[in-house]
């Protein structure tokens, strides 16, 4: 069996000295880390638009890959919405291999090295988060952020769906939701007159003519290399740069730091159009009857880099009612209840999700609605009741729909505004089909199954008729990652569900 032990290896001694009780739990677990992040990669394999792949041919429950360069991958059939980690083992020519880096390193293919160090790193990180894993689903929490420590595992189609590349085993044991840590997020002083502001900023993070802006940690001492002066305590949410304030608000920091496939900091473009488009969005998810809130902006700023900013919003539990028993979480934490999904209650959140969603996109605006930004209230028996959708940086919008529906488009960055049909859809339709309703459903028949019911009493739009008829656009994650000077997204095209 060819695999690689240096990830794995650098991890466990580096696990032996920082939380030596962990040793046991992250060793068991990483058979199934190297599993799922297999299985993850052999799904992109089958069927992202890789060049140096030539062709593909199914037999039986079998699946072959044809190189360009004659070798042969083979391994079973890859379910394009399949959760589970069904590829345990996959064969090059005649060589299995469990280990998804080795593969990687193995194929040789351009760009590949860099692919491979992620992978182990990935699969290193998810036996660590597994290890720390909350295996109590039949309790439900009282506070917001502890559904978002529950989620170990990452994005559930994503390769690198824990790769934190400069991250530590301390540092993730010190940052990572999964551990579920209290974060001392440093409050850097900087004069109010060299920053960009927007919305309120709120008077306990002031000094004077100062701001004090929230910085993570992470940053402050790898990047900014700047002393924390006072500190603010927080609880690291999923996507790991947000953090919840006790009693306040959610704070999203600039993190310098590549997690899953990109770096991502906050934009100087994006603090001068928080407000602006928090507005705009809150105006339209009044339109839709009372089945979507959007988490406000409360305030942005920035030091005039993208280095060392924040951005201030409203939690997402205001929108339930604790007194009526209403819980609200991300989709992404549904898996980890032990909520009976049957089919009728994934028919009526399918239903809910595209009813508020087509009709948004109808109107001009493409959410990006995947299982960390949509959230759903749950009623006491766990029923879905609305929608709750949070940070608005990646939407798309639409003047020309806009328009038509007589909203006058507001100012904003240039990225976030297209006309372009196919732009619009594959950001929802990747975002909120290809990624929450999949990763809620957990295969391909059970997704099936959930959308067949939920379109039949669904306005038939033209983006409707797309859904339901075209491929299926998704984010080819591993093409992302083995095409480094590309820019943008680019797309894969998987086979319909209701095809």
């Amino acid at each position: 069996m060819h695999r690689s032990p240096t990830a794995m290896a650098e991890f466990a001694d580096e696990l032996a000295e920082v939380r030596p009780g962990l040793v046991p739990r992250f060793e068991a677990g990483l058979p199934g880390a190297r599993a799922a992040v297999l299985t993850r990669l052999w799904r992109a394999l089958a069927h992202e638009p890789l060049p140096w792949i030539a062709s593909r041919e199914r037999s039986g429950d079998g699946l072959t890959l044809r190189l360009r360069d004659g070798r042969r991958l083979h391994g079973p059939a890859a379910d394009p919405y399949g959760t589970a980690a069904y590829a345990p083992v996959v064969r090059l020519d005649d060589l299995p291999y469990d280990d998804p880096a080795r593969l990687m390193t193995d194929l040789a293919v351009p760009h590949s090295a860099g692919f491979a160090a992620e992978l182990g790193h990935s699969a290193a990180s998810l036996a660590l988060s597994r290890a720390a894993r909350y295996d109590r689903p039949d309790e439900w929490p009282a506070r917001d952020w502890e559904w978002e420590q529950r989620v170990a595992d990452g994005h559930p189609f994503h390769p690198n769906c824990r790769s934190r590349p400069g991250f530590s085993v301390a540092d993730q044991l010190a940052y990572g939701p999964e551990h579920r840590p209290l974060v001392k997020l440093g409050l850097m002083p900087v004069a109010e007159a060299e920053c960009l502001v927007t919305g309120v900023w709120p008077r306990e993070l002031r000094d004077g003519g100062r701001l004090l802006l929230p910085v993570h940690p992470w940053q402050a001492e790898r990047v900014l290399k700047r002393p924390r002066e006072e500190w603010l305590a927080a609880h690291p949410l999923m996507s790991l740069r947000t953090l919840a304030v006790p009693g306040g608000p959610h704070v999203k920091t600039a993190l310098s730091a590549r997690l899953t496939s990109s770096v991502r900091d906050i934009s100087l473009a994006s603090v001068g159009a928080s407000a602006t488009l928090s507005a705009f969005a809150e105006a339209l998810a009044a339109r839709t009857d009372g089945l979507l809130h959007v988490t406000r902006t409360l305030g942005a700023a920035a030091a005039g880099s993208p280095d060392l900013a924040a951005v201030l919003r409203e939690p997402p539990g205001v929108y339930a009612s604790p007194a009526r028993g209403e819980r609200v979480l991300p989709v992404a934490a549904l898996a980890t209840t032990a909520l009976p999904r049957s089919a009728a209650w994934l028919a009526g959140f399918a239903r809910l999700a595209l009813t508020v969603c087509l009709r948004l996109l109808e109107m001009g605006v493409a959410l990006e609605a995947h299982g960390q930004n949509l959230l759903v209230v749950l009623s006491p028996e766990g029923d879905p009741l609305r929608l709750v959708y949070r940070d608005l940086a990646d939407i798309r919008v639409s003047p020309a729909r806009l328009a038509r529906h007589g909203v006058p488009a507001p100012r904003l960055p240039a990225r976030v505004i297209t006309d372009d049909v196919t732009v619009l859809r594959r950001k929802l339709f990747g975002s909120l089909v290809a990624g929450a309703l999949a990763g809620t459903a957990g295969a391909g028949p059970v997704l099936r199954g959930a959308l067949e019911t939920a379109v039949r009493d669904l306005p038939r739009t033209e983006d409707l008729v797309a859904l339901v008829e075209r491929p299926l656009p998704a984010k080819a994650l591993t093409l992302m990652r083995l095409a480094p000077g590309a820019s943008g997204d680019l797309w894969a095209e998987l086979p319909n569900p209701l095809r």
